[in-house]
Order: C-alpha cells, then structure tokens, then sequence
C-alpha cells in the first residue's frame, strides 16, 4: 500500500457553500484490483474504500518540505491520473513543471505506477536543476461524496466586488485546470452493461461540472475518442472536427462566397461506449455554450501506443489484450500463438487495414497544449481537437515495427474482413496544429522500439520475482 499521510494534512476546509477503437483485435473484460496485482474483476468494481474516506500520498519538494506549499501554490487536477493515458499525461505536466493532483480510485491501475512517476519526475528535475513539483494523490472514486470535500480542500474564500460595487466573498480555487479520464473504455463491456457505462460516464461528468462551478474551476480539458464519428470514418478521407458538432456552425465557401450552415448530426455510433463519448461532449458544449467562463477542450484520441522511453511507465491491459500493439506483444512473448489480421484485400497500399497510431507522450503533450486554450474566435468556450498522427499505419506495417524493434517474428493469421470493419480510420491534425500549436513527434518506430523497451523490462522484473519465490521455498 502507498505510504500516506492522514487527511488531518489536507489543507484548511472553507466553510461550505475519460483511441480509435475498430483497432480492436479480439474481444475483453477488462479487469480490476486495488493493489498492485493483477485481479479478474471487472472495472466497474470500485476498490473497498468507504463512501466519504479517501486515501491521500503527498510528495513535497525535497527541497523544502511543506515550505514549498507556501503562498497557496496552483494545481492542475488529473482524474484517472494513474491510467496508461493518464499516468503518461501527469508526468508530462510534472515534467513542465505543473504541480499535480491525482485522483484515482485504482479500479483500473496500479498503485505502483505513483511510485514510477516519481521517480522519473526526479530523476528530469535533478537533471535540470528544477525543484521538483509537488504531487497530491488521492484514492477515490470521482463519483462519491468525498469529490466535494476534495475540491472544497482545495479552495479558498476571498472577498470580491460584485456588479453592484459590493463587497462580496467568494470561492478562489487553486485549481487552475482539470483533466477527466475517468471513464470506462470498454467497447464490449459496455454493451453488455450499458447502465454502467451511461452512470459513470455521463451522469459523473454532469455532477462533476456542478461541483466545479460551484467552486469556479472552469478550464477543462475532457478525453475523448474518434469512435464518435462513427459511421462516417467509412469515407476513407482524414477525419477532420467538424465531421462530427454540436451546435450548427455557419462557413464560408471559399470558392463560390456563399455562406453555408452546416447542423449537428451524429451518424452510426455502434457501442454504448462511442455514445457516452459523444453525450458527454455535447453537454459540455451546451455547458460552455450558456456560461461564457467555461474553457472545455475535448481531445478525441486516434490509437495511443508505446510509452515513455525509461520503460517504468506503460500500457499493462488487464484480462485480455483488445488492441493491436498489445496483442502483438503477446504473441511476441509467447502468451498467444499467432496475430489474427483481419482483412488482406483492402483499397490500401499492403491489402491490410490502415490506422492512426499516435505515441502516448504526444497525446500527453496534447493535453498541456490545451490546457492553454482560451476560447476559439467564434466566442464559444467549446473546442473539439483530433489527436492522431495523421498518417497513418497499415496493420502489416505495425507488425513490422514491432518486429524490428524485438528482433523477434510475428506468426499471423490471415482472415477475413470483420462486420464492421472500415480500411482506412486516420485523424486529420490540421486543426491542434494551427490553434493549440501541437503536433506529433514521434514515429511509429519510436513507439515499437519504447514499447519493447517496457516489455522487456516487465518481464525481467517477472523473472527476478520468480526467482526470488523459488530461492525463498528452497
């Protein structure tokens, strides 16, 4: 278990006023534990924590202890701070110099990852000469009272003037931003529990918005996915954002001058889970679009992949693997026989399916730059970005990667085309480019080759155990 500090330590309470997913290559239950190994639950089991209690692990400065704190310090806010996006993503903020707070309530992560961020986040200060950033976890379930009492910890009352010219107080948090991951991502999970997937999804977004604007915390960055667009990924062209809207945008045709309106329509959303993604994001459109203080940027993730280069952080799937990369390290490691690839025949230049595959530390980088987002120029406080390669790799080209990476060959499979099943799904990125200032840098190869790296790693740390278990029964 994580070594804590009781929440007697959480600063002084005011008084009261979360990938392109038809890259799936086999069907899964995730699975869940709140220790550090792996358990066959599903992740719709929170870990035993009470209602109203919480877990709390804070790590100051070592520069300076709780002196560092001083002066009421700003934090950016990571819910599912501990999962594969969003462990990648807290350590980016921490290597930028953002002090953190996680909340995680470890249904689908480990809490052994807390410990790899650290040390990774020393190891870039010292390296730099900075002080280290301070980090905040929270054990807890984002949904549960003790949400409230989390965001009340961390704000402060202060007096204002009001539109009257008087004297007012009011909440200051020192929140400066939010970033949601916390929800369930199983495509077949949620069609066999889609109460599930709408009650966390969806209904935990909207009392997380509440609580928010209570506190007057309104930069928030939401992750997404392109399985919101649906059907219209059949096109074969670079998805672009305003594929898929919320509210009718109004353009000009550059070619003629005539003024276009185009309305919002969703088409061929095929899983429960591609349908909370594209409720949630309408609400907070109608969120940003009647409260002019909202900044909500949602991110809508291609295929993430890899991981950070140091091999302590990386993808780790509960149960069985789904996606293509994960699968592929298990046949690499002899955990499965043989790759199936699905489709050999499609308009692409290998016959095999094509896919955006973007590296985890990019999208990670995605956040940050859209933490700075301040409003698009047409006034409203809602802005949808793709984060993909925009390339785009064929299912042949990603086995290749991987094998030139491990040295090692892939045995496949040929079959058919899946129902479904679209041959080329690829992000266009113009949009993060000119707007956030963001796009990708690393190549595919790069993701293979960090991939292996944290592969080989996880199973050399599994041998040195099961040697050290021999010696001890010996």
């Amino acid at each position: 278990m994580w070594p804590g500090d009781s929440t007697d330590n959480l600063p002084v309470q005011p008084p009261s006023g979360l990938d392109m997913d038809n890259d799936h290559y086999a069907d899964s239950v995730s699975s869940s534990s709140p220790s550090d190994s792996p358990a066959a639950s599903s992740p719709l089991t929170s870990p035993d924590l009470s209602e109203d209690g919480f877990d709390i692990d804070r790590s100051p400065s070592p520069l300076g202890g709780r002196e560092q704190e001083a002066g009421s310090p700003k934090f950016t806010l990571v819910i599912g701070g501990l999962g594969y996006i969003g462990s990648h993503t807290v350590l980016e903020l921490l290597r930028e110099g953002h002090n953190v707070i996680i909340v995680d309530n470890l249904s689908n992560s480990y809490q052994t990852i807390l410990d790899s961020i650290k040390t990774l986040t020393a190891k870039h200060c010292k390296a730099n000469g900075r002080r280290m950033p301070l980090i905040h976890f929270h054990r807890l379930d984002y949904r549960s009272r003790s949400m409230r009492f989390l965001i009340e910890s961390y704000t402060d009352l202060v007096m204002s003037i009001d539109g009257s010219g008087r004297q007012r107080m009011t909440y200051q948090s020192r929140i400066e931003g939010v970033i949601h991951f916390a929800a369930y991502k199983s495509v077949e999970e949620s069609i066999r529990r889609p109460l599930q997937y709408y009650q966390n999804n969806v209904c935990g977004l909207v009392s997380l918005l509440q609580q928010l604007d209570k506190y007057n915390i309104h930069n928030f960055i939401f992750s997404s996915s392109a399985t919101v667009y649906g059907s219209k990924a059949n096109t074969g062209e670079p998805l672009r954002e305003s594929d898929l809207i919320h509210h009718a945008e109004e353009r000009v045709d550059e070619s003629t001058g005539e003024r276009i309106v185009t309305q919002p329509s969703a088409v061929g959303l095929s899983c429960p889970y591609a349908r909370t993604k594209y409720f949630s994001e309408a609400i907070l459109a109608d969120v940003a679009a009647a409260n002019p203080a909202w900044r909500i940027v949602a991110l809508r993730y291609f295929n993430p992949v890899g991981c950070d280069p140091s091999g302590l952080l990386g993808e780790n799937p509960r149960g069985e693997a789904t996606n293509l990369y994960p699968v592929l390290t298990q046949v690499l490691t002899g955990q499965r026989e043989r790759l199936n690839v699905f489709g050999t025949d499609w308009a692409t230049r290998d016959g095999t399916a094509v896919r955006d595959y973007i590296h985890v530390l990019d999208v990670a980088r995605g956040h940050i730059s859209a933490l700075g987002w301040n409003g698009d120029r047409g006034g409203t406080g809602f802005r949808a970005f793709n984060l993909g390669s925009g390339t785009g790799t064929t299912v042949l080209e990603a086995v290749r990667s991987l094998e030139a990476a491990s040295k090692r060959t892939v045995s496949l499979d040929w079959a058919g085309r899946r129902p479904g099943d679209v041959g080329v799904c690829v992000a266009s990125t113009e949009r993060a480019s000119k707007e956030l200032g963001w796009s990708p840098r690393e190549s595919v190869a790069q993701c293979a080759s960090d991939l292996w790296n944290f592969v080989e790693r996880t199973l050399g740390l599994q041998q040195q155990q099961q040697q050290q278990q021999h010696s001890v029964k010996v």
